[in-house]
This record gives structure tokens, sequence and C-alpha cells, in this order.
């Protein structure tokens, strides 16, 4: 097998080994920017605004980020295909993976207000310096709304056989009803945060984040893999659930204490909007009456700093390292290619022990 390499940002050709975590987001956002590149001429042929607004949208998908979903979805996948499959037909299943996720932050980022989004402005603010802050609310929800119809366009086109791809569709909807159910449970939870509780904060993590930042992504590659294996699919639920929720945890923690110059969003964005996360919630779990009498009314940077008195964020990096552990352990005895089962171990520790 002769040696391909990685040209642009499109594999010229896919090797039937795993490629490299760069070669394999290389590839996606090459089907990626071929496939925008094609919406927004066919936009452009209509009203030279609506290119401009699909525009806009094609930049706020490839505007970078970690690519964790459609990575997962390719190791998922790669535990059960193996080293020697290639990955070229799937790749537009997996750019599809990404498009959601742009649907799902620009609405995310509208809900809560967000001024900006990997160190960038948020569309909703995008539009609202174009026409004012009634038209970029508005336009962003279009935003997002076009980029989940782009995502059920370009997974139509994965190279899998009508039954497979049947399969694949099925996961895809349960992940974007999982996520739409924890979307609307976290902005329930902002309207009365008093009556949130940890087990709650809890269940929104699992929807909002757990289940289609990596559960779903990875039963996502497993069906890609036209895999029956109860086992494997058992494996892959228990470690999705506990790296998804370490996942969260972990953004609840940079919600907080991240730097915004690595993060790219405002500091302490979780405070000012009252989000009920479960640092919070374990915030006045464990803090003592004088710290919950204080924390309502303080300034954002005093409750930062009444939060860590507490002794919460250090319960979280416990429940972070607990369900990592958890995750690890699912992949023992799971039958699981080796190259994937080496690769999920290093991302359950990459995406959960992060800096942004």
């Amino acid at each position: 097998m002769a040696n391909h390499t990685l040209e642009g940002n499109r594999l010229e050709a896919i090797p039937r080994q795993p490629v490299s975590h760069r070669a394999l987001i290389g590839a996606v956002e090459g089907t990626l920017a071929d496939f925008l590149a094609c919406q927004i001429a066919s936009l452009d042929t209509v009203d030279p605004a609506l290119g401009g607004f699909a525009r806009t949208a094609r930049d706020l998908v490839m505007a970078g980020g970690k690519r964790v979903r459609p990575t997962f979805a390719y190791w998922g996948w790669r535990g059960v295909a193996g080293s020697g499959e290639p990955v070229e037909g799937l790749l537009p299943a997996l750019g599809a993976l990404e498009l959601m996720h742009t649907f799902a932050l620009v609405h995310d980022d509208l809900m809560d207000r967000s001024a900006t989004r990997r160190g960038r402005p948020t569309a909703h603010r995008i539009f609202a310096a174009q026409h004012g802050e009634q038209f970029g609310d508005a336009a962003a929800i279009l935003v997002g709304d076009l980029c989940l119809v782009w995502a059920d366009q370009l997974l139509a086109r994965t190279d899998l056989p009508a039954p497979v791809l049947m399969e694949v569709r099925a996961r895809y909807d349960r992940m974007r009803v999982e996520v739409v159910a924890g979307q609307y449970l976290d902005v329930l939870g902002e309207t009365d945060p008093s009556a949130w509780s940890v087990e709650r904060a809890l269940l929104v993590a699992r929807h909002k984040t757990a289940s289609y930042t990596v559960q779903w992504p990875l039963g996502f590659g497993l069906a890609l893999g036209a895999s029956t294996r109860a086992d494997l699919e058992e494996a892959y639920q228990v470690y999705g659930l506990a790296v998804g929720e370490a996942f969260q945890l972990r953004d609840d923690l940079l919600g907080v204490y991240g730097d915004p110059a690595i993060t790219g969003k405002p500091a302490c964005d979780d405070l000012r909007t009252g989000k009920p996360t479960t640092l919070l919630m374990l915030a006045r779990q464990m803090a003592t009456p004088a710290q919950l009498d204080e924390l309502p009314t303080a300034t954002i940077t005093r409750q930062a700093e009444i939060i860590t008195a507490t002794g919460a964020p250090a319960r979280v990096e416990e429940m972070i390292s607990e369900r990592v552990g958890t995750a690890v352990a699912a992949l023992d005895d799971a039958p699981v290619h080796p190259d994937a089962r080496a690769a999920l171990v290093e991302l359950a520790t990459a995406t959960t022990y992060r800096p942004a």
C-alpha cells in the first residue's frame, strides 16, 4: 500500500490504517469546506444577501474548535472496523456532526446572551452589528437552523448501504432530541436556580453535553461500522456517559475560573447568567450559612472566591477523576480494536483535563 499524505485541508487518499488526529481533522474540515462552498454558491444565485448570510454561517462552522464529536465518532467506528478500512466514504457523516454542533452553539450563545465564542463575536452579535439586536437574534436563529439542515444534507451523502445509513440516522436523530431536551432543562434551571439540585444539574449535563459530545458520537461510529455487538455498545455507553459528564464538569469549572484568552469566552459567564451548574449547586450544598447568605448579593469576583472557599471546585475535580476512571475501566474487557482502545483512553484524559 502506497503512502498517502495530507495536502491542504484534505487527505489526498485515506491510508488503510488509523489516521493521525491532525489528518482526520484536516479531512473533516476539507469535506466541510467543499460542501459549504457549494451551498454558498447556490444561495448566491438567489440573492447576494443570502450568499453573505451563508458565508457567515460557514465562518462559524470553520472557526476552529476541538472537533471532539467527529473524533469520538471516528474512533467509535475504528473500534469495530479495525485498522484495515478506509474512512473516506464516512467523512460526510463525521462532518455532519460539526454542522449539528454549530447549530447547538449558535442557539446556546443566543439563549445565554454570550458575547464571544472561540475568541470571536457570537452569531447574534455579528448580525446585531449590521442591523440591531432584534435582527441579530432573528438571524442567529436562522443560522442555527440552516446549519441543522446542512447537517442533514451532508449526512445523506455518506457512502453506506441504505439499511446501515438508516441506523446511523436513527442514532443521529436520538442525539438531536437529547441535546434539545438538555438545552430546555438548562434554560429552565436559570428561571429558578434556588430550586435546582446537584442531581438535576447532572441530568442536564447528561442530555445537553454528554449525550451529543461523546456518548452518541461513539454509538454513531458504531453504527457506521454496522456493528451489532451488544457488549461493545454497552461499553461505549458507559464510557461515553462518564467522559461526557466529566467534559461538562470541566466546562463548569472553566465557566468560572477559565482564562478568557484561552477559552475564547468571557470570564465567569456562568455566574453572570446564574446558570445552575453542578459546581454552583455543590457550592450551595457545601457552603457555611454565612457563605450561603453572602453568595446571592456578592459581586461576580467575590462569588468565585466564595465558591472556591466552599471546596466545591475540589469536589468537582474528584468527580472528573472518578468518571475518567469509570470510562477507562469500561474499555478494559470490551471487544474494541487495540488502536481504538488506546486512542479512547487518551481522549478520556485529553478532553476532560483541558484549559479551554
